[in-house]
């Protein structure tokens, strides 16, 4: 730590000086009562580029969090070094991978596959809204999709679910500050609000199988 924050902050002094306020916030080192590393800086120093996960969060960081990084970077040399690079996978390559059955049946209604490197091209599917082969053919993949998800549930958990159930899904990390927490509450919430119906009163309500799946 000493050495890496020794030497960059040498090369920060002989740019522009003894400017303490400047060189205080690049510093590897928080000091004051408590005393701290800052790992944003370091990784700052030590990545080849630095970026946000979305457009609005790359700019949050170059203008809230390290304008002087940006300054210097920008004056040595490295004027990209903070960039912008959106942190995700494009939906057309995810329907192709992960939902085969309606990337091809897309494909078949525009009468090829060139959506997969242009997305807006899809909405050549509203020329077909109305159809009912369309709507038939898109009911028939989305149902064989919750069969084999219905099989992938009972070898992987042994768990069995009806595939007229309506499936709940919600897929992304996990942590407590996010939104599986409040939609825990919301199905400790339908619980409890089934507990209370009458028979007669759950007959009428539409069955729906909650899951949840992530990285911690």
């Amino acid at each position: 730590w000493d050495e890496i924050n020794f030497q960059f902050l040498n090369e920060v002094r002989a740019k522009w000086g003894d400017n303490w306020s400047v060189i205080s916030k690049m510093s590897l080192y928080q000091e004051g009562d408590d005393k701290m590393i800052r790992m944003a800086n370091l990784a700052v120093i030590g990545s080849h580029k630095v970026n946000g996960v979305a457009a609005i969060h790359s700019e949050l960081v170059k203008k809230d969090l390290f304008p002087e990084f940006v300054r210097w970077y920008a004056e040595n040399g490295d004027p990209k070094k903070f960039l912008n690079m959106t942190n995700g996978v494009t939906p057309r390559r995810w329907i192709h991978c992960a939902n085969r059955g309606l990337s091809n049946l897309i494909s078949e209604w525009l009468g090829s596959d060139s959506w997969l490197k242009e997305l807006s091209m899809t909405q050549g599917l509203l020329n077909h809204a109305d159809s009912e082969e369309l709507q038939t053919q898109w009911a028939e993949v989305k149902r064989a999709n919750k069969a084999r998800l219905v099989r992938w549930v009972e070898l992987n958990c042994g768990v069995k679910l009806d595939t007229e159930m309506l499936f709940d899904i919600q897929v992304k990390r996990i942590h407590e500050y996010k939104r599986q927490l409040l939609n825990l509450f919301y199905i400790i919430h339908r619980y409890l609000k089934l507990k209370k119906m009458s028979p007669q009163e759950r007959e009428k309500t539409v069955r729906r199988a909650c899951m949840l799946g992530g990285k911690a």
